[in-house]
């Protein structure tokens, strides 16, 4: 049996990230993941690190957009009829927090935490040597629709309250930034502040290889046998069992498979999506992630080849995979961009953790001594990640946070 300082469960970025930093603490730490490192949730993103984010997901605007969702018509979203009852208190909380004040306050709420985002990925990727896999290119969003372009006015003015710059352009000009794409859009927005990854999986390995460097354990297991034991915690692994009196949730969507036995039931649901790679064209070359706005999804260069993204699909977390979504959107993106030959054979399909006020769970889990909380990123986890390891690791080793976390309790939700 081994006795550890701290124990985090989950091994994806956001896990990966608050073991490294409680480790560079000095805190001797055992990191528990029951799959690879990396190699779930993690594994599947855009890729962008949204420094630059100003607001959050928001409800289909208007009739039509809502109607196009509900008649399976749109590809920025999809569902399964059957999981619907299931998920419609969320849609409805979803609903309410994406009134325009709302949207604006959450935005407030969660800006300490992306104006720190690339610099905090930056320095871990400085120790761990992984500053390869950084583009600080920004990103651009397109837009079909002179109406939708139109009704950006409260991003627009939190990017200027926040000192973001942020530049609206022609499709002409647009073009001149990437040249392979075809001017079939309105308008586009730069937001040249934002940094990407062409491999999001090495990345978060190779955090998990500085953590190892600093003396980190990382230990094969099942997080539903953690269990109290004696005044903390314990938790079983093919290398035995592992005491600890701080204890890190981190598992992502399956956190509830841990939390709710425990009584601890907070209303998280998964956004589920999936990607593809392919090869460009002859001479088709991308430089900066590109998202489609009208169809809810995004290209971006990758060293697998073009990672194409959907939107969201709602769904239990473990249904069989339905990517319908890629029937409804590769006409447009053959048109918007000179996409080739699948680079893969295989479609991925990850689920995002997600709260309908769009903040993450970051800090004490309710009731339960010793037990952390860092849930419910939505799609930011991959963003978030080194932030909320800073966040976590000054609250358990007693610092002062560099930001107020009570914006980020469970206790908002009367947990």
């Amino acid at each position: 049996m081994a006795r550890t300082d701290a124990i985090v469960l989950g091994g994806g970025v956001v896990g990966v990230s608050i073991a490294l930093h409680l480790a560079k603490r000095g805190m001797s730490v055992a990191l528990v993941e029951r799959a690879g490192i990396g190699e779930q949730t993690s594994y599947g993103n855009a890729g962008v690190i949204e420094g630059s984010t100003v607001l959050p997901p928001a409800f289909p605007p208007g009739l039509v957009a809502l109607a196009r969702v509900a008649l399976k018509r749109a590809s920025e979203a999809n569902y399964h009829m059957t999981f619907l009852p299931k998920v419609a208190p969320w849609l409805l909380a979803f609903r309410a927090a994406s009134q325009p004040d709302k949207l604006a306050e959450t935005s407030r709420l969660n800006r300490p935490l992306f104006a720190r985002a690339v610099a905090e990925h930056e320095k871990l990727m400085l120790e761990s040597g992984a500053t390869r896999y950084l583009r600080k290119t920004g990103w651009m969003k397109l837009y079909r629709d002179e109406r939708v372009f139109d009704a950006l006015t409260l991003e627009f003015d939190l990017a200027r309250e926040y000192g973001l710059p942020v530049e609206a352009l022609d499709a002409a000009g647009a073009c001149k930034l990437e040249p392979s794409l075809s001017p079939v859009f309105k308008r586009a927005v730069f937001w040249p502040a934002a940094a990407s990854l062409s491999n999001p999986l090495a990345l978060t390995q190779a955090y998990a290889a500085r953590f190892a460097a600093l003396g980190g354990v990382t230990a094969k297991g099942d997080a539903r046998t953690l269990h109290k034991s004696g005044a903390g915690w314990r938790v079983d692994t093919a290398e035995g069992s592992i005491d600890s009196s701080e204890v890190v949730v981190a598992l992502g969507p399956w956190a509830p498979d841990l939390l709710e036995p425990m009584g601890i039931k907070l209303p998280m649901a998964v956004k589920r999506g999936y990607h593809r790679h392919f090869k460009g064209e002859p001479g088709a070359s991308l430089s900066r992630p590109v998202v489609d706005v009208a169809h809810g999804c995004l290209i971006t260069p990758m060293e697998q080849g073009i990672r194409l993204t959907t939107g969201v699909e709602f769904a239990a977390r473990d249904a069989a995979p339905t990517p319908v979504q890629f029937d409804r959107l590769m006409p447009a993106m053959r048109g918007l961009f000179p996409i080739g030959e699948r680079a893969d054979d295989k479609t991925w399909l990850g689920a995002r953790p997600s709260f309908a006020d769009s903040r993450p769970v970051i800090g004490r889990a309710p009731g339960q001594k010793g037990l952390w909380l860092a849930i419910g990123h939505t799609h930011w986890g991959l963003t978030l990640g080194p932030v909320t390891g800073r966040l976590l690791g000054e609250m358990i080793s007693g610092e002062t946070p560099f930001c107020d976390p009570m914006p980020y309790a469970a206790e908002r939700f009367g947990a």
